[in-house]
């Protein structure tokens, strides 16, 4: 299965940020975060995962006669990179969309379900606006935002450090029609 299919499942998808924040996990701890996945489905899909080359076995242990594995993300795993993205169909981008709000959805229930959830706290934020860009200002603002995100996301987890998820969505909004010259 290519990446794109691959990341295209909302479960998948969950596993890999789950993982990508906790560096490596069992299934029961999988489960443990995401408690509305059957356990069955859970063991099929980091299968999958795994054989799609994205997850690797980091460590096995004995837990009451049955060995119980930790999985990590593989550093050389498959990435939907911008040559992917292209040769996507729009369905692909639609089911890719799909599956993202999905994941943010759950993740989002996962966070208010916890005890001590604040979201005012933990400064969540969730606001939508209508920003108005040339297509140079667009480049620009995307290079701005990197250089903003660049080193955080090269943290690696440390006391004090609290995993955030972070979901940029940008698209062209219609529109609106000119307004009438003259009269």
């Amino acid at each position: 299965m290519d990446p794109v299919e691959q990341l295209l499942h909302p479960v998948r998808l969950r596993i890999v940020h789950a993982l990508s924040a906790a560096g490596a996990l069992t299934i029961a701890q999988m489960c443990a975060r995401m408690p509305e996945v059957p356990k069955i489905t859970m063991y099929r899909q980091v299968a999958q995962l795994t054989e799609g080359g994205f997850l690797e076995v980091d460590g096995e242990q004995r837990v009451r006669g049955a060995v119980e594995r930790r999985y990590r993300l593989r550093q050389d795993r498959p990435r939907i990179g911008a040559g992917e993205a292209a040769t996507m169909s729009l369905d692909d981008h639609r089911r890719g969309f799909a599956a993202a709000m999905a994941v943010l959805i759950a993740e989002f229930n996962a966070y208010l379900d916890r005890d001590g959830a604040s979201p005012e706290a933990d400064s969540v934020s969730y606001r939508q606006g209508t920003v108005w860009l040339s297509p140079d200002e667009l480049a620009e603002m995307l290079a701005d935002l990197l250089v903003v995100l660049r080193d955080r996301l090269a943290n690696t987890p440390s006391p004090g450090r609290t995993p955030y998820l972070l979901s940029a969505i940008l698209f062209p909004a219609e529109q609106p029609p000119a307004p009438e010259v003259g009269g």
